[in-house]
């Protein structure tokens, strides 16, 4: 067997792996890179093999920066299988359709910009025909726990990641002769103890181990504390007259904020009539696909569904799927918590909100997640004074909260105890900025850790 490494290599999008055994040739997950202008280059580059040659892809989970280049790949000749849980095809459908949708929209606007200088006008890095076409690859879907046969002398076992819907660690098992050797990806590994879905299971062990290290250098902030701090936040911001603006992904955190929302109302924390607008189409076919999966849930959700409670269901929750909706919303004074995409700021209907409440003082911007390098989330997170919003220069004056114990990812003590769990006798690190990684590198013990380079391959 071999491996190589083709994204989310000492960085922390664009996760895509090669395993070649045999004759077989398996990617695991085919991610969007993101961050400033530069990344585009890196998603119109060459992947570093031939998608032709690719028999299967395995995919992890339906998160943009793991799924996000697969109609690339489709358009550039990979007509092999992809395998997914349930969940994570519906979730990877809505998420590849909204990045085609965006992949179009940002070519006509460079396209007017060329026009007006005389050049050529750019191309989409992939469009909604090549997302359908993509879509039309899935195939076999994947049951946690139960072995998939890829071929004569090879299986793949999905394992519930707890990270999103539909998220798995995938255990590949390669029988040569009397010799069984096994490979483990982890994915990105959920946060214990949360709400919605279960905690992430570590599979059996295996020889290697290839694993994310997003939160490597991180503890997370307790739950508890984040609540609080979180709902302090939106009424503080009510109190001055002002929105909550929360730039939301729209898998597993649009959803888990929902659900403390509600709570919130419930428990007479926040206003019981709070006016909340998801302002995110696909966040909003993301919950109502998570409502048709109660098999990813947790025993407590799972009791909420039973009594015929709805956990993502507030009061006067407004559902905003229209252009023409999302502008009203421009027009509120103050008074309401608005939910909107991007989460990292890089793209969506968060990025005109954040325009017409980023200079209001008493307006709040609640961040969520996780902010990669280079995004607007990163650069207002790090103190900007002033940023760049639709060709206007707009001042930050709104008031800035990160509330990080949110984080759907696993922090560093989770990462260790979930990969000692699994006794590798080598250690890959991936996904995750190299400062990160080096310092998770230094806790582990009893295995070899290795950190590629993008392009860089291994024998197993």
């Amino acid at each position: 067997m071999k491996i190589s490494f083709h994204g989310a290599d000492r960085n922390v999008t664009g996760s895509c792996h090669l395993v070649e055994a045999g004759d077989l040739r398996i990617l695991v997950d085919c991610g969007l890179f993101q961050g400033g202008r530069e990344i585009d280059e890196d998603n119109a580059a060459d992947f570093g093999f031939d998608p032709r040659q690719v028999d299967i892809l395995l995919l992890t989970h339906a998160h943009l920066d793991h799924c996000g280049r697969i109609p690339l790949l489709a358009q550039r000749g990979f007509t092999g299988e992809i395998i997914a849980t349930s969940a994570t095809r519906e979730l990877a459908r809505v998420v590849l359709l909204d990045s085609a949708h965006l992949q179009e929209e940002e070519a006509k606007r460079h396209a007017r910009r060329a026009h007006r200088r005389g050049h050529p006008a750019p191309e989409p890095l992939y469009n909604t025909l090549d997302a359908l076409n993509a879509m039309d690859l899935f195939g076999r879907k994947a049951h946690y726990g139960d072995p998939i046969q890829l071929a004569d002398n090879l299986n793949a076992t999905f394992h519930d990641a707890g990270h999103i819907l539909g998220s798995a660690s995938i255990r590949l098992e390669y029988r040569d002769g009397g010799r069984h050797k096994a490979i483990i990806f982890s994915g990105d590994l959920g946060n214990r103890d949360r709400p919605i879905l279960r905690d992430p299971q570590a599979p059996p062990h295996a020889e290697t181990l290839v694993m994310e290290t997003t939160y490597g250098d991180r503890r997370h902030k307790a739950l508890g504390p984040s609540i609080r701090e979180f709902y302090d936040a939106i009424n503080a911001a009510l109190a001055r007259g002002g929105n909550a603006i929360i730039p939301t992904f729209a898998l597993e955190r649009a959803q888990e904020v929902l659900y403390y929302l509600r709570e919130g109302a419930e428990q007479g924390l926040l206003p019981e009539r709070l006016p909340v607008f998801l302002d995110s189409p696909m966040a909003i076919s993301a919950t109502e696909i998570f409502r048709r999966h109660p098999e990813c849930y947790d025993a407590e959700t799972r009791v909420l569904f039973d009594q015929g409670t709805d956990p993502f269901a507030l009061p006067n929750l407004r559902f905003t799927r229209e252009s023409s909706e999302s502008m009203a919303l421009n027009q509120l004074a103050g008074g309401a918590v608005i939910m909107a995409g991007s989460g990292m700021c890089t793209g969506g209907r968060v990025r005109h909100h954040l325009r017409h409440n980023l200079w209001r003082r008493d307006s709040s911007i609640i961040f969520v997640g996780f902010a990669a390098p280079g995004t607007l989330a990163r650069i207002l997170i790090e103190g900007a004074d002033r940023v760049r919003l639709f060709g206007d220069d707009i001042p930050v004056r709104a008031h800035l909260h990160t509330i990080n114990g949110f984080s759907a990812h696993a922090d560093c003590d989770e990462l260790l105890e979930w990969q000692q769990t699994i006794k590798p006798e080598r250690t890959i690190l991936v996904h995750g900025e190299e400062k990160a990684m080096r310092t998770f590198a230094d806790r582990l013990h009893g295995t070899e850790v290795v950190m590629p380079r993008q392009g860089q391959s291994l024998k197993l």
